[in-house]
């Protein structure tokens, strides 16, 4: 700075020569250190760790719990490796079906590098919660590796062709002249297995089902084409949601794509119970059926609604004597009409009285009621 305020009055001096002086006097300056940051430096002196040091400390999970295959299915596999992957990472698994990729979703060792790892009795009593014997869990498996760039690649072009494998596999359906929709067609990263589910016909509950479709030609030509061996599942309209369905009404994405696994039925009574809409298109998922979402607070409503009195049944409040009209079950409010006044009146089910309340004014005597 020196140098430009000693400079004559009618020097001119261009505005990159001054930027080029400033910054190098910037860079020229001493960098002094601070006692404070010293010491935060310095671990003696800290009574946490930093993130990479904590990081450092952990050491390579020897179990992991994976989401793997077109159908989500999950397995918890032994890892001998040396990386230390994150809850999310992705992974190269050998499974029943061959080499696939995978994803992590926790550990179930102590010393698992995931923040959110578990104990193996808690993920076994996750899925006894969750199903039980129903929910596709194995233990047949190990992870390989952490998925690297030539793996992702590759795996990303099999998901590009994916739209290609089902038109295929329609062409051949129509070929044979089969009333089968096909829904997709699986290839795992290494290529061993092949796998097409598909749906069959609509059933009519009042007639005999249809005979199974023969899908031996179909197979065999798939099997022709891919060079490997070809499987077929078949499905319902749930789980064809769970194939190709992405987001719900709520904007979410659908409960059996993301995390439920066992899709047990759900009946018109939890709708009714809780209130909701008859409008068949507002609780209507995707696969077409009631939403898997109604049995979430299923229980919840039919206890809380077990604590309100019945329609038209009598009760005594603050004020007085009334006859139920209506019930709001989540927020535990009775309606009420008052004999006194026929007014209805909206009181919380803590404050009814436990007292009996006397008959509607008109009743007639008992002795005279039928």
């Amino acid at each position: 700075m020196k140098l430009i305020l000693d400079a004559p009055a009618n020097h001119k001096r261009s505005h990159g020569t001054t930027r080029t002086l400033l910054a190098s006097m910037v860079l020229a300056m001493p960098i002094i250190p601070l006692p404070i940051f010293e010491q935060d430096a310095d671990p003696s002196r800290r009574d946490a760790m930093t993130d990479a040091e904590i990081y450092a400390n952990l050491k390579p999970p020897t179990s992991m719990v994976v989401k793997f295959g077109a159908m989500r299915q999950v397995g918890e596999f032994p890892y001998t490796g040396d990386a230390k992957p994150g809850c999310g990472s992705r992974l190269v698994v050998r499974t029943s079906r061959g080499v696939e990729i995978g994803e992590m979703l926790t550990t179930t060792c102590a010393n698992g590098s995931c923040s959110k790892s578990i104990s193996r009795s808690e993920m076994l009593k996750f899925i006894e919660n969750s199903g039980g014997r129903d929910y596709p869990f194995t233990q047949e498996g190990e992870v390989l590796r952490i998925a690297n760039s030539d793996d992702m690649t590759r795996w990303n072009v099999i998901q590009s062709a994916a739209q290609d494998r089902r038109n295929h596999a329609r062409e051949i359906v129509n070929k044979y002249k089969l009333d089968v929709k096909v829904v997709e067609v699986e290839v795992i990263l290494g290529g061993e297995t092949v796998t097409m589910f598909w749906m069959g016909p609509e059933v009519n509950p009042n007639q005999p089902p249809p005979p199974a479709p023969d899908l031996s030609g179909v197979l065999r030509d798939l099997q022709q084409h891919y060079g490997e061996r070809v499987f077929d599942r078949q499905v319902g309209a749930r789980d064809e949601a769970r194939l190709t369905a992405d987001y719900e009404k709520c904007g979410q994405h659908c409960c059996c794509k993301n995390f439920l696994k066992v899709l047990k039925p759900v009946s018109m009574k939890s709708a009714k119970i809780q209130k909701a809409t008859m409008d068949p298109l507002k609780i209507s998922g995707r696969c077409g059926r009631l939403m898997c979402c109604l049995r979430y607070e299923d229980k919840t409503y039919e206890e809380l609604s077990k604590r309100l009195p019945k329609k038209n049944s009598r009760v005594m409040t603050t004020d007085g004597p009334g006859t139920v009209v209506d019930g709001k079950i989540l927020v535990q409010l009775v309606l009420v009409r008052m004999d006194s006044d026929n007014k209805e009146v909206a009181y919380p089910f803590e404050e009814l009285l436990p007292d009996k309340p006397p008959p509607p004014p008109n009743a007639p005597p008992p002795n005279q009621r039928h």
